[in-house]
């Protein structure tokens, strides 16, 4: 894992056998770094109270987790990792 600022936002690239994925890097159950906590397979899990995310499509896995995280097109270009943010 890896947490990156882009166009105003933190965010966590994770990559889950050879392919890579973006999401939100702030718990959303409470407003923790999920840079933080540790990446099992393709979950991520928050280092303050356990909750754990998929960083493939964003879905909260575990509780107390219960809101989906925000994910971000994820491609790899020219050896490169290119991630599609809008800015605010």
């Amino acid at each position: 894992m890896k947490r990156i600022t882009a166009a105003g936002k933190t965010l966590l690239v994770c990559n889950v056998d050879g392919a890579f994925y973006t999401v939100d890097d702030i718990c959303t159950h409470e407003d923790a770094s999920l840079y933080l906590g540790c990446l099992k397979g393709n979950e991520v899990e928050c280092s303050l109270h356990g909750g754990r995310f998929n960083v493939i499509t964003g879905a909260a896995t575990a509780e107390p987790a219960e809101t989906s995280l925000t994910t971000y097109k994820t491609i790899i270009q020219d050896k490169q990792v290119l991630i599609e943010v809008e800015s605010n």
